[in-house]
């Protein structure tokens, strides 16, 4: 049946094939913050130049390439047509719009300031972009280098070791220890069938499904998250981009005209570790009784000194989100350096590895080899 012919029978059965491609494109398509940056900074300009809202929704909407926002701004402007609030529309897509992104929109609208508030939500997400792509990146160099460094020892183990095994039994030599290890490695590899392997296999993923559901417990995250804050190397890292995502969302929230307690709430539904959250969750609390920022986030042992120091002298100059713009700019820099210098320290890391890995293989073939020269 051709192409036609099928559209004509599926539409004489009720369906719509057009209709049913676009679905499945917007379930497929996935919200990057690169597309909600790029839509805001759009959006901003057309508003900032006189164009009335819907044309600039209706607009964007026709040049949007990702289905899923591409629907979800159709009907956006749909309901701005009809009279209905940008932010209350929004709320209808919680997919593709969260929490921050709708509360700046709302700040935006009742202070009349749209256009600034889009402009400086598209700025603040490229930061967050830009900061994630950096440690994604700094990330994919070990995983790599590790793959291909198992791979290596895996094929050298299964393929090469068998060789010499069989030429260490001819001579008859005492094996040295490694020399057994590494053959009973070997050995477990290529036995067939595989049912050694199935059970180890199945072990480690029996533990990746107990980890899983460990860490979906709320004692559980907020366990692996305060392990993950100590980290070495990565510790320091993971602090600093909490930090920094904080302060330039806090900040941006206060600067829109968002109140601090739904500001705090949504900072700490994005902060991206349970420990920061209970942290500024504490600090939201104290704040309704009265107390201060600075002070009930220093008693959460999770934010640096220099943090909340910066941020008590906020408090008392009375600009804190300046000064909480301020400080997310300068944990945005460490955190660019601390990439850097994660990035430095893996280099030689892996190599060690890398070479101990290899290493290892060639000294347990050696290894018999120098106790037959000795005995000769």
């Amino acid at each position: 049946m051709t192409t036609n012919k099928l559209k004509t029978h599926s539409r004489k059965q009720g369906f719509d094939i057009k209709k049913i491609e676009e679905d499945i494109n917007v379930a497929l398509a996935q919200i990057t913050v690169k597309d909600l940056a790029i839509f805001a900074r759009q959006f901003a300009a057309m508003f900032n130049a006189g164009i009335a809202m819907a044309r600039c929704l209706s607009v964007l909407s026709e040049q949007c390439d990702n289905a899923r926002l591409k629907r979800a701004l159709t009907t956006i402007r749909a309901d701005v047509e009809e009279g209905n609030a940008l932010s209350e529309s929004m709320r209808k897509f919680p997919e593709v719009f969260d929490m921050l992104f709708i509360s700046m929109v709302s700040a935006g609208e009742v202070g009349g300031v749209l256009d600034e508030v889009l402009e400086r939500l598209a700025v603040m997400m490229e930061k967050n972009h830009k900061t994630e792509s950096e440690i994604k990146s700094a990330m994919s160099y070990p995983k790599t280098v590790l793959f291909i460094a198992l791979a290596v020892f895996f094929a050298m183990t299964i393929f090469l070791l068998p060789t010499f095994a069989g030429i260490f039994e001819q001579i008859g030599t005492e094996l040295p220890m490694f020399t057994v290890i590494m053959l009973s490695i070997s050995d477990f590899c290529t036995t067939w069938p595989p049912i050694p392997q199935a059970i180890v296999i199945g072990s480690l993923f029996a533990l990746s499904l107990a980890y899983q559901a460990f860490y979906k417990t709320p004692a559980g995250r907020l366990a692996m998250d305060k392990i993950f804050l100590k980290l070495p190397l990565f510790g320091p890292l993971i602090e600093k981009s909490a930090v920094a995502r904080f302060c330039t969302i806090f900040g941006s929230l206060t600067r829109a005209g968002v109140p601090i307690m739904n500001s705090l709430e949504i900072v700490r539904d994005v902060a991206g570790n349970q420990a920061i959250a209970n942290a500024i969750e504490h600090a939201r609390n104290e704040i309704q009784q009265g107390g201060l920022i600075s002070l009930a986030l220093q008693e959460g042992n999770v934010f640096p000194n220099l943090a909340i120091q910066m941020i008590a002298i906020g408090e008392e100059s009375g600009e804190l989100d300046k000064m909480l713009m301020k400080v997310g700019a300068f944990y945005e820099t460490e955190v660019e350096e601390a990439v850097k210098g994660l990035t430095s320290a893996l280099e030689p890391m892996m190599i060690v590895v890398v070479g101990g890995i290899v290493a290892s293989v060639l000294l347990s073939m050696y290894l018999p080899m120098f106790k037959v020269f000795e005995s000769l």
